[in-house]
């Protein structure tokens, strides 16, 4: 079953307002939207996987303006979003190397 867009927001709409706050939410949900118009060129896929998504919402750390660089580099190269992302996490969990690409 098909899910449609105004869907995916409604669906990620809480983890949004958690990721960049209330007041930022319906820019940060317009900057995602933009996501899937350009993930649908490049890949022709609908929209990034749900991991894409959060790894978008965990390199913005709550900054707009770094969500809105990282959205740009989840459609340039998703892996490297990926990457970074994950060293996030692990600095977050006292694990990191120190050395954020980001």
């Amino acid at each position: 079953m098909a899910v449609g867009r105004a869907a995916r927001r409604a669906e990620r709409t809480a983890r949004v307002e958690a990721a960049v706050g209330k007041s930022a939410a319906p820019a940060a949900l317009d900057l995602l939207e933009l996501v899937e118009f350009a993930w649908h060129d490049c890949y022709g896929d609908i929209t990034p996987s749900e991991n894409v998504v959060e790894d978008i919402l965990t390199c913005s750390q709550g900054d707009l303006a770094r969500m809105i660089r990282f959205a740009r580099l989840a459609v340039e190269d998703w892996r490297d979003l990926q990457m970074t992302a994950d060293e996030i996490r692990s600095a977050e969990n006292g694990r990191g190397t120190g050395g954020l690409a980001c």
